[in-house]
């Protein structure tokens, strides 16, 4: 490939992407980021001093406009880290012009606050026989979870029974209430039922319903509430020896309170109302007066901590295993002008992109990252800014 790659979007995933992308100039040789809004694609690559970062003004939406984009840059993969409502227009632009796509999340509906594969997994013909691969959710969660799943199943485990994954902020940003990515994709995702997968069978649960105190690593005892989360669709499709697969995410007490404050009061619906003539999307509205995620790094302190839980069997006997990473966020400021949120996607997809580009993955079709070898992955995991760690014998989550 001549290694040539299209970012779309321009947030704070976005810019951990440019710029981890543009320290690998023999990998990435020729990068332009796209965005509906120029302003942030042109701060970015100034940003970027050692490299020169071509920028362009694009709605993702419009399906037109961007196949012109791509017609016109011809890049060989566009990373795709704008929304997951864009997830199935990009997809076809890409179609329509031969290019490997990967993005960080599965699509969603607007109206339909959903979290599924089915969409995507629904292009595998079509992608296939187009000659191109689509590599979906290679963020931290979904992507390196995924991996580190993949990675347990091959060196420590030849039958996976028990997965629980497990992802703590226990950073403060000083804010009174701010999301650490997209908020209204945030709050849809936290906001819907709970669910997860045992015995076969899908398990669903009110919001928030069931937590417990996990002991992150380097961290200490969070409060721990299961929700759902889209890598355990793949996950459980792809390792049909899982009796249960579980996610859980920390939130603090008064991160809850607003929450439960603004859905009572109608702030988090998605139904638009009128106001003063105009139709709105209350949530939207919320969303443009919170705190920007991609400005939240400036005094944001202390450490996420994400990592997979596996119970299974090696050699006839139970073994239990854990793999995860921290991330700083104050050293990440440093690094790239982000927080850990928005670096722990951007990282991944970044690898991700360099594993097709280098051809160390392959394939043509529509894939998940556990349908690849996990190895080289966690190798760069280590080499560029999320290493990682292992340990046996501890259970951490509580059945």
């Amino acid at each position: 490939m001549k290694g040539k790659v299209l970012i779309v979007g321009a947030g704070s995933v976005g810019n951990v992407v440019a710029k981890k992308c543009a320290m690998l100039p023999n990998v990435f040789k020729e990068i332009m980021l796209a965005s509906r809004t120029i302003e942030k694609c042109e701060r970015i690559a100034s940003e970027i001093t050692d490299r020169d970062i071509a920028t362009a003004q694009v709605d993702a939406y419009d399906k037109a406009a961007l196949i012109a984009l791509i017609r016109d840059f011809e890049p060989d993969l566009l990373i795709h880290v704008a929304l997951p409502y864009q997830n199935l227009v990009i997809m076809e632009a890409c179609l329509e012009t031969g290019t490997n796509y990967l993005d960080t999340a599965n699509y969603e509906s607007e109206d339909d606050p959903q979290f599924r594969y089915k969409e995507q997994w629904e292009m595998q013909d079509r992608f296939a026989d187009a000659g191109i691969m689509a590599l979906l959710g290679c963020g931290f969660d979904p992507g390196v979870t995924s991996i580190y799943t993949a990675y347990a199943a091959k060196h420590h485990f030849d039958e996976m029974e028990y997965l629980d994954i497990v992802d703590c902020n226990a950073g403060d940003h000083g804010h009174a209430f701010a999301t650490n990515f997209n908020p209204e994709i945030n709050i849809r995702e936290i906001t819907q039922k709970g669910k997860y997968f045992e015995n076969g069978d899908w398990v669903y649960t009110e919001p928030h319903e069931i937590k417990q105190l996990v002991d992150y690593p380097n961290i200490g005892e969070r409060m721990s509430y299961l929700l759902y989360h889209e890598e355990l669709e793949s996950l459980t499709k792809n390792y049909p020896s899982l009796k249960r697969a579980r996610f859980w995410m920390t939130f603090g007490e008064e991160y809850l309170t607003h929450l439960r404050v603004l859905q009572n009061v109608g702030m988090t619906g998605i139904e638009p109302v009128t106001y003063e003539g105009v139709e709105i999307v209350p949530l939207k509205f919320l969303k443009a007066v919170l705190p920007d995620p991609a400005g939240l790094g400036t005094n944001y302190e202390g450490k996420t901590c994400i990592g997979c839980q596996v119970k299974g069997k090696k050699d006839g006997e139970d073994r239990i295993y854990f793999v995860y990473n921290n991330c700083d966020h104050g050293e990440v400021y440093k690094e790239v002008g982000a927080q850990a949120v928005g670096y722990t996607t951007g990282v991944p997809a970044m690898i991700g992109a360099k594993m097709i580009l280098e051809g160390t993955w392959s394939g043509t079709g529509v894939f998940n990252v556990e349908d690849f070898d996990p190895d080289p992955f966690m190798d760069d995991l280590n080499v560029y800014g999320l290493p990682w760690k292992e340990f046996h014998g501890k259970q951490l989550v509580e059945d």
